[in-house]
C-alpha cells in the first residue's frame, strides 16, 4: 500500500504527531529510548527533515523547528545537525554556504 493511499488528512498527522510526542518524550524520561530501534528513529528523522523543509519553502516563511527554543539542549541540536551534515555527505564549507543564505522574511514560532 502506497503512503498515498493511507493519507487521511491533516488533523491525523497532528494527532499522531502529538502522541508520538508524548510517547517519545516518556520512552526518554523512562530510559527506554534505547529499545527504539534505528529504523523507527531514521524513518521518524527522514520525514520530519522533510515536511519541515516543504512547509518552510511553500509557506516561504521560517518556522521554528522545535516547540521553543527551550525543547532541545544545545548538545542535542548540534549532535543532530552534525549528523544530518554527514548523512548526506556535506561538510561545513557546504553549510557555510547555506548558513549565509539570506533567511525569510516572517520567521513564526509556531
Amino acid at each position: 500500500m502506497s503512503p498515498s493511499e493511507n493519507w487521511k488528512s491533516p488533523e491525523a498527522i497532528e494527532n499522531l504527531a502529538n502522541s508520538l510526542f508524548e510517547q517519545v518524550e516518556a520512552a526518554i524520561a523512562r530510559s527506554e529510548d534505547g529499545s527504539i530501534s534505528d529504523d523507527a528513529v531514521q524513518k521518524l528523522m527522514t520525514a520530519a527533515v522533510k515536511l519541515y523543509r516543504r512547509k518552510s519553502v511553500a509557506e516561504g516563511r521560517d518556522l521554528l523547528p522545535v516547540i521553543s527554543p527551550q525543547a532541545l539542549t544545545a548538545t542535542e541540536a548540534i549532535h543532530a545537525a552534525c549528523e544530518l551534515i554527514r548523512s548526506v555527505d556535506l561538510n561545513p564549507f557546504d553549510l557555510a554556504l547555506w548558513f549565509s543564505r539570506p533567511r525569510h522574511q516572517g520567521r513564526t514560532e509556531s
